[in-house]
């Protein structure tokens, strides 16, 4: 498996780039004995480097700025807790920010609140709409035997929401109802 180094770049103790460092370089590469190479390499060709293990998630940022590969020590992905107690310098109160399926008028087999697998059908919030009417829940036809509580978006509920969507233009042209946007 190839892994993919950063460019090794010289420093000055000040932190800066150093020239000089690369005058030396520009010298050393010159000369007509071989240079020494800085790092001791394997027989693949590619430099051994220092492994760093991090214990704390706060150091991983630090590290992805400066080196290429390193270890970690506990799971990134790992969802906090908020029950937990750790310290008293910080402890989270409230979220900022909106979500769409939670804050936003939604379809219903979007609907956070009463998860469509887990809940039944027929269950809905104060934003959900029907699918296939595209009217606040529950539309006349929700509890029917091919009620509209059970749409989502496959094929055949998008083949039955057309349908609704062309019987509704329809019955606007009879009425002499102008069509939304056309007049």
């Amino acid at each position: 498996m190839a892994v993919k180094r950063k460019k090794m770049e010289s420093y000055n103790s000040s932190g800066k780039r150093g020239e000089a460092n690369e005058k030396k370089q520009k010298k050393k590469e010159a000369s007509p004995s071989p240079p020494t190479p800085p790092l001791r390499e394997r027989d693949d060709g590619t430099p051994v480097r220092a492994i760093a293990c991090l214990k704390m998630h706060h150091d991983m940022k630090r590290f992805e700025e400066t080196d290429d590969c390193f270890i970690l020590g506990f799971d990134p992905y790992k969802p906090v807790s908020l029950s937990q107690d750790d310290g008293v310098d910080i402890s989270v109160v409230a979220e900022k920010g909106q979500v769409a399926c939670r804050d936003y008028p939604h379809s219903r087999h979007l609907c956070i609140k009463f998860p469509f697998k887990t809940t039944s059908h027929e269950k809905h919030c104060e934003l959900c709409y029907c699918y296939v009417c595209d009217i606040t829940a529950p539309c006349k036809y929700w509890r029917t035997t091919e009620g509209h509580c059970h749409a989502e978006n496959t094929t055949v509920w998008r083949d039955v929401r057309l349908g609704m969507r062309h019987s509704k233009r329809n019955s606007e042209r009879s009425n002499g109802i102008p069509l939304s946007g056309r007049m």
